[in-house]
């Protein structure tokens, strides 16, 4: 959205110049095909038609232009290009350095040879702004200096002083100290408005110059630094806050206080290993500050993110920071630091969590009290999604918004709709929701690392509906590895990739992402956050005939939870234990746990793993012989259960398993079936599948089928309704043209 609006917004809505822009950035930086592109790889920003090049046929033109203009008029286009926006014509007379007699004339044939227009009355400026980027290369030197300076003064004058365009006016002019100033208070400026993105704009441009010297390069520093932790932020703030905290002539004080926003920023963006490292050495810097060092010890005592376990270091790291925030004598530090202190209890599953939580002050005159307490407010309702506390996420992060909402934080509402998002699909709230979370991917834009949990919701929700081929795409994002994204997300993202690997009957590939997974989780030490992994990554290592190894990852897992308040890994648990059951041939016993474990689900709420449960409880007990009617029916229920959620791929396999019962019990009439040019009720399913994308070998894993029956039937269904691909079969079915 903002690529797009900038495109719109430089080209003026000329359909040519939009056009040829476009091609101006392609041949840059091409793009991959959009069949072949994983996520996070190269995609166009507004900073990207910020910098390109003015199109070639663009600049011919108004060079012609412009070639025909006399002396005055040209100053006048010259004035226009400087400035950059609409301009009042005192505001060109005043730049351009023309008399008042003279303005009139030039501006008419500046107006009548179509180089300037006029978008409003008494404004005048150029009808494709890009234009004014080819004109301005075309300025001498000299003129060029001595225009920005009368532009600068110009600026000055006006009230209020828009000071970021001051600053690139003063620049541009030679006047230094005047600019650093400038910088500094439209950065103010900016912050206190919530315009982070023009903060950080403003500021990486500016630390980027040699010439900025102490102390001003401190204070500008720090200004980013924070900035950056609370808004846009890119690949350009990382390398400028390194280049930072790298300058020795830095003082210690500062330096050490702007490695604490870079290691936070660092964690943020899934580089949780620098981060931490940035931390740790922040505290050594700060061995004078314990205010400051606190701070960087709070962060240290979030388990969030690998290599930050055991646990016992996380909350070793959280006792140095309570005993130095009670010591600073700050309120708003101590509040801080409960914060996270309640914020990690509850997402470790201790119970305590939610009295600390209650404890949190919703009331104080100071702005960042209240900043605090909502951010372990929100960071808590987080932490209770992987919990299965869902009621309590909700009333977590409304509590949550309210409170930043009192405190003027402008970002609040980027901070919810991740957790949102996660949030509506554990709880089986799916309609529209692949579509709100390729919105916030798409808005996310330049944000590093901010799209990790709605890519993980599209990769999961692709998985259940068969679209086996965007899987991969949406779960192998930078916030979806195991290197430095949060682990509970990427055990979740890894329970995804190992039902993949499953699924395409990759038994090797399920089991090295099992033992991975699990590796990072015993590193952790937090079994709460196994819930979204442990029942895949058992089924996984049992398949590929680690039964062994499997009974000790369910005796691992269950150890963990012991006292923990966390039902979604209680649920999870009870699932692990009926996998074993029916591993060891008691088929009984692992129905009878399967069906425990779908009240544990339908309790929290969560629909689809209910499903998921009855489905494998079912084939238990009609493996078992014993209990066929209940098998069925518990296939029957799971059959229409994820049907109503959308999981057409796990619905299609549940039918599957039902019609191949029914054709082993039921007689058959001699003969085949007769359906004439209608579809039958399998190559309907078989069309339905080969349509969300589904190669053969995939369709027949999943209707137990071999991949020449699969490939018979799609042909088949191709020539009955006259297809010309798999997608047109699939549409053609889903829209009532002849079926059985």
């Amino acid at each position: 959205a903002p690529f797009l609006a900038r495109l719109h917004e430089r080209s003026g809505g000329i359909a040519q110049v939009v056009a040829d822009l476009l091609e101006e950035l392609k041949a840059a930086a091409p793009l991959p095909r959009s069949g072949t592109a994983k996520a996070g790889q190269k995609r166009f920003t507004a900073r990207d038609v910020d910098e390109a090049d003015v199109p070639v046929r663009l600049a011919e033109l108004v060079v012609g232009r412009l070639a025909a203009l006399d002396e005055e008029p040209r100053r006048v286009v010259w004035a226009a290009a400087v400035l950059d926006e609409s301009l009042s014509e005192d505001d060109l007379a005043s730049v351009a350095g023309l008399p008042t007699g003279s303005i009139r004339a030039a501006l008419m044939t500046a107006l009548s040879e179509a180089v300037l227009h006029e978008p409003g009355p008494g404004r005048y400026g150029f009808r494709v702004p890009m234009a004014a980027a080819a004109v301005y290369h075309l300025i001498p030197g000299p003129v060029r200096r001595e225009l920005h300076g009368r532009a600068a003064e110009a600026l000055a004058s006006r009230r209020p002083v828009p000071w970021a365009r001051l600053a690139h006016q003063q620049k541009a002019s030679g006047r230094t100290a005047d600019w650093l100033e400038s910088v500094e208070n439209a950065a103010r400026e900016a912050v206190e408005a919530g315009d982070y993105a023009l903060a950080i704009g403003l500021l990486e441009g500016t630390l980027a110059h040699s010439d900025v010297r102490q102390p001003t390069r401190a204070r500008l520093a720090l200004m980013l630094a924070q900035s950056a932790t609370r808004g846009l932020h890119s690949d350009k703030t990382l390398e400028v806050l390194r280049r930072v905290v790298d300058d020795r002539a830095l003082p210690a004080a500062t330096r050490g206080e702007v490695r604490i926003e870079l290691g936070k920023l660092l964690l943020v963006v899934a580089r949780g290993n620098e981060g931490r490292a940035e931390l740790r050495a922040a505290v050594d810097e700060l061995s004078n500050r314990p205010a400051l060092s606190a701070r960087a010890m709070s962060v240290l005592g979030v388990p969030y993110w690998p290599g930050s376990g055991p646990l016992a270091d996380n909350l070793a790291w959280l006792q140095r920071a309570e005993t130095a925030a009670a010591g600073s004598g700050d309120a708003a530090l101590q509040v801080s630091v409960a914060a996270t202190r309640a914020a990690v209890m509850v997402c470790v599953g201790d119970p305590d969590g939610w009295r600390c939580l209650e404890q949190l002050p919703r009331e104080s005159d100071d702005p960042r009290i209240l900043q605090h307490s909502a951010w372990g407010l929100c960071c808590a309702a987080n932490a209770a999604i992987w919990l299965g506390e869902y009621a309590r996420a909700r009333e977590l992060q409304a509590e949550g918004m309210k409170l930043y909402a009192r405190s003027e934080v402008p970002f609040a509402e980027q901070v919810s709709r991740g957790t949102s998002l996660l949030l509506d699909m554990e709880t089986g709230h799916w309609a529209g929701l692949a579509t709100w979370a390729r919105l916030y991917v798409a808005e996310a834009g330049e944000v590093l690392g901010a799209t990790g949990e709605a890519m993980l919701v599209l990769g999961l929700l692709a998985l259940a509906k068969g679209e086996l081929d965007q899987v991969d795409t949406w779960l192998s994002g930078a916030g979806l590895s195991g290197d430095g994204s949060p682990v509970p997300r990427v055990a979740a993202a890894s329970g995804g990739r190992i039902r993949l690997a499953l699924a395409r009957e990759d038994l090797t590939a399920a089991a090295r992402e099992a033992a991975e997974a699990w590796a990072r989780l015993q590193a952790a030490s937090v079994w709460v956050w196994a819930a979204e992994l442990a029942p895949w990554a058992v089924e996984a290592t049992v398949r590929s005939g680690g039964l062994d190894t499997a009974q000790e990852m369910v005796d691992e897992f269950a150890a963990g939870i012991e006292s923990r308040q966390a039902p979604a890994a209680a649920a999870a648990l009870m699932w692990c234990r009926a996998l074993l059951a029916a591993a060891h041939g008691k088929l009984l016993e692992a129905a009878d746990y399967f069906r425990r474990a779908r009240k544990c689900y339908q309790a929290l709420p969560r629909p689809y793993e209910a499903a998921l449960v009855a489905e494998a409880g079912g084939r238990c007990a009609l493996r078992g012989g014993l209990e066929t009617t209940t098998g069925l029916q518990e296939l029957s229920a799971a059959t229409h259960e994820l049907e109503a959620l959308g999981a057409t791929w796990d619905a299609a396999r549940v039918r599957a398993e039902l019609r191949a019962h029914h054709s082993t019990q039921l007689p058959r009439p001699p003969g085949r079936p007769g359906y004439d040019e209608r579809l039958s009720p399998r190559e309907q399913e078989v069309a339905q599948l080969a349509g969300d994308g589904l190669s053969n070998r995939e369709i027949a894993a999943t209707l137990y089928l071999s991949p020449r029956t699969v490939e018979q039937h799609v042909a088949r269904a191709m020539r009955k309704v006259g297809a010309l691909s798999r997608h047109d079969l699939a549409r053609k079915v889903r829209n009532g043209e002849p079926e059985g």
